[in-house]
């Protein structure tokens, strides 16, 4: 498991003896953070007390692989200065835990001896104030550490930590190269790997079809077992499905071997395939490895970090794409899907596998997954390259069941309604230059796309139930300027 390094703050004016209790205490307050968080470690460090020791904890987080971040908290009072150095070459996401020890005052007994000891309101202003001049990005968590509140918090902040971590060693594969003439799914995959860390490769179809040729009968026997006991079999074209599981086991054995995270193809590049890739791409997003069609592989990647992040929690996560509307005056609502290739994470009850004629590709009827959606309260996130800066646009939707049946719709598909209304919605992800692509999550909020952002030093674009296209406009404006001052 990943861990997290709490940090104490101090002092070497107050003594041994206080300056005992001060580690005594963080010692205790780390064990039952790393007892009750669930998703991480908490490990503590000794109290620091010189500008020296800062630096050594610091670089004890820098140089721990499993180090994902630190958190920081001054029991006393800490003169900032003594932390510059320490904090201009801290590289590990940073909470800043504002809290104390104690819950409660003891009124009867309270001294300047407590006082001393117990001074997180002063130390931490102190703190946060060379942090602030330091230009330091960072979460602020306020409260008693026992408060439920605060550890979901901690908890929110270990899993985007988490999701930067897994972000920086990842390994992306593309299946040929991005589909002609579109722009917004196009990138700087060079940037891409100095800005998060995500190494994106160009891998040709024929490399995958080496992997096909190897595949045994018996490797499909026991494939179409699995499909068997998570789907329908809604078909009688087994030999489709058949091929399907062929290019899920290849695509396996490639991922293992290359260390894949996530992966995009495109139809415009199947050379030696039969089908497009339908349902072995879906079975492969449900378990976990990042997809983008059309050789999108921010979204590709997106998905993998964003499924990373939403671990342990519940509800759904994954991709899918803008598609069609139903704009009936003050009930309009969106149809999400594609093609091929939504995962059956989103399935409302059990997804049915089918084989439907595919219009574009020039190949073989596919097989798919098809299935209607979830409900609930999520996201839907976009990851486009702005030229000189990536952005991020996360809007909140309300998944909502179909409105009807669609008995003719050949593939997997989900409705939502747009925040704050659908014209508003539209039009502001429109301003805003957000892609047709994009993951939609249940399991992960505005929050943790705020903090994912934050850890990153991505420009983030929030369309809620706030939102007013005027003020809108204003904050992309500003973001443009602020953009073109830090060239």
């Amino acid at each position: 498991m990943k861990k997290l390094y709490f940090i104490i703050g101090s002092q070497d004016l107050y003594g041994a003896k206080t300056l005992a209790q001060a580690e005594k205490d963080g010692f205790a307050m780390a064990a039952y953070l790393n007892d009750s968080l669930g998703n991480v470690q908490v490990e503590a460090l000794p109290v620091v007390q010189t500008a020296a020791e800062a630096r050594v904890c610091i670089v004890t987080a820098n140089t721990d692989p499993d180090c994902i971040g630190v958190i920081l908290w001054m029991h006393t009072f800490s003169p900032a200065k003594m932390w510059i150095g320490a904090l201009q070459n801290l590289d590990k996401p940073m909470l800043h835990l504002h809290t104390q020890y104690n819950e409660k005052l003891p009124y009867d007994t309270i001294d300047m001896d407590f006082m001393n000891l117990n001074q997180s309101a002063h130390g931490d202003r102190e703190f946060g104030f060379i942090c602030t001049r330091l230009g330091i990005r960072r979460e602020v968590v306020v409260g008693y550490y026992k408060n439920e509140a605060v550890l979901h918090r901690i908890r929110r902040f270990a899993s985007a930590a988490a999701a930067v971590d897994f972000g920086k060693t990842m390994r992306v594969a593309m299946f040929g190269n991005n589909m002609r003439d579109v722009a917004v799914t196009d990138g700087d995959r060079v940037e891409s790997e100095i800005h998060f860390g995500w190494n994106v490769n160009y891998y040709g179809i024929g490399d995958l079809c080496s992997c096909i040729d190897t595949v045994t009968e018996a490797q499909i026997d026991k494939k179409m077992q699995e499909y068997a006991g998570k789907y329908e079999m809604a078909t009688d074209n087994i030999a489709a499905v058949r091929e399907q599981a062929k290019y899920e086991i290849a695509l396996e054995a490639f991922i293992t071997r290359e260390k894949i995270a996530a992966f995009t193809d495109t139809f415009q590049d199947l050379h030696g395939l039969k089908q497009l890739p339908g349902l072995a791409v879906q079975n492969l997003m449900a378990k976990g490895i990042g997809f983008g069609p059309e050789g999108d592989y921010k979204t590709s990647a997106l998905n993998a970090v964003l499924v990373q992040m939403a671990k342990g929690r519940e509800g759904a996560t994954g991709f899918t794409e803008d598609y069609t509307y139903d704009l009936t005056e003050g009930s309009e609502v969106e149809l999400a899907a594609h093609m091929l290739e939504v995962p059956p994470v989103f399935a409302a009850g059990k997804p049915k596998i089918e084989v439907h004629p595919l219009g574009i590709g020039g190949k073989e009827d596919p097989a798919r997954l098809v299935f209607d959606g979830i409900a609930g309260e999520g996201i839907a996130v976009s990851l486009v390259d702005m030229g000189n800066r990536f952005r991020l646009i996360c809007a909140e939707i309300e998944l909502i069941r179909p409105c009807a049946p669609m008995p003719n719709l050949p593939t997997a598909r989900l409705m939502w309604k747009l925040k704050p209304d659908f014209a508003t919605g539209a039009a502001a992800w429109i301003y805003a230059g957000g892609a047709h692509h994009a993951v939609v999550s249940t399991a992960l909020t505005v929050d943790d796309i705020r903090l994912y952002a934050k850890m990153t030093d991505t420009e983030l674009v929030v369309i809620d139930s706030r939102t007013e296209l005027h003020t809108l406009e204003r904050e992309l404006e500003m973001l443009d300027l602020m953009s073109q001052l830090k060239k």
